[in-house]
């Protein structure tokens, strides 16, 4: 592992970052924190999760969950909760689970800011993120469609400039550290830069995407605006839920698994991405590569600042990947990684 710094902060991060999407549900309250003792203790400095997590499904009563568990773990350990960056986000327009689906508004974002800080018993959030933009994103499978003909481009400027001074009431009040954003595009980062350049507010420090082997939108205008404006990406999902394990191969379902849960993968499951991973698995066998390995190596490794977000269910899969940390991929292999990219491209 590496350290990098968090955007134009001169804090460090480690390029790896813990997820725990799971926790709550799949991944019981003691399991859980297991994982965080185990993350730490390998030297993972950067913690994410969300409002609205626990996920496959995500329901009104599980909500708020896994920042409990994770808020029961500090408690326990107050000691050690200096010991890494802490990130969450408040969900923004939804199918009615949170805030009966509103908007991200400065009172939304207070009230959710606040009600994080007491499940997650802590005094500061590290990273506050916009779980996904007011107006729309091209994310979760929805590029293929994607139409922003119908955005405001006024009301657009308006909401995020009353957000950053909402940002800026928090940051000011010692509960958040730094502002930061998640599925966005590069157009609406570089807004919230500007806005935040013009009128003296808090910056975008991250912004967390998602990216894989089998996702590269991020490749192209955001990875050249994470350079030029020093914003690092949070990269979600780098084992693209699972299938660059190989374990949904040749029709196989394993039990409690999540496209045993929720079918496609949310639009991952399409009829080409098999082939696509299947060249991934055989790259990696022909290497004597662990795929999983291989495809968190890959995504440490872009030529843009990333902390990669991994997640584990069980304490078995997270010791998997920590043996796995400090592989690096030769030139050679990246390259042939990026020929089979450009022979398999946008599978899901």
């Amino acid at each position: 592992m590496r350290k990098i710094p968090l955007g134009t902060t001169d804090r460090l991060i480690t390029d790896y970052c813990l997820g725990t999407m799971t926790w709550g549900t799949h991944t019981p309250e003691a399991e859980a924190h297991r994982q965080m003792d185990m993350a730490l203790d390998a030297g993972i400095t950067i913690v994410d999760t969300a409002e609205m997590y626990p996920v496959n499904p995500v329901t009104p009563e599980t909500v708020g969950l896994t920042e409990t568990v994770l808020g029961n773990w500090n408690a326990a350990n107050p000691g050690r909760r200096g010991a890494y960056v802490l990130a969450t986000k408040i969900t923004g327009k939804n199918a009615a689970f949170v805030r009966q689906g509103q908007d991200i508004t400065p009172e939304t974002f207070t009230a959710a800011l606040d009600a994080s800080l007491a499940r997650l018993k802590t005094d500061m959030i590290d990273i506050y993120q916009l779980h996904w933009p007011n107006r729309g994103s091209y994310h979760f499978r929805q590029n293929w469609g994607f139409n922003p003909a119908a955005q405001n481009r006024a009301a657009t400027l308006a909401h995020m400039h009353d957000v950053l001074e909402a940002a800026q009431k928090a940051v000011k009040a010692g509960k958040i550290g730094h502002f930061a954003l998640s599925n966005e595009s590069a157009w609406g980062t570089a807004q919230w830069l500007e806005l935040a350049r013009t009128h003296g507010l808090p910056r975008v420090q991250s912004i967390q995407n998602e990216y894989s082997l089998l996702c590269r939108l991020y490749d192209t205008d955001l990875a050249e605006l994470a350079i030029n404006e020093q914003v690092t990406l949070l990269a979600y999902s780098p084992l693209a839920a699972g299938l660059l394990t190989g374990k949904y191969q040749n029709g196989a379902m394993p039990e409690g698994s999540r496209m045993a849960l929720n079918g496609d993968l949310g639009g991952r499951k399409t009829p080409r991405v098999f082939d696509a991973v299947s060249a991934y698995l055989d790259m990696a066998k022909a290497h004597g590569l662990d795929p999983i390995h291989m495809a968190l190596a890959f995504s440490v490794q872009r030529p843009f600042p990333v902390s990669t977000i991994f997640g584990a269910t069980t304490c078995d899969q997270l010791a998997h990947i920590l043996d796995g940390l400090d592989v690096t991929l030769t030139r050679d292999q990246l390259a042939e990684i990026d020929k089979i990219h450009k022979a398999h491209p946008m599978p899901f």
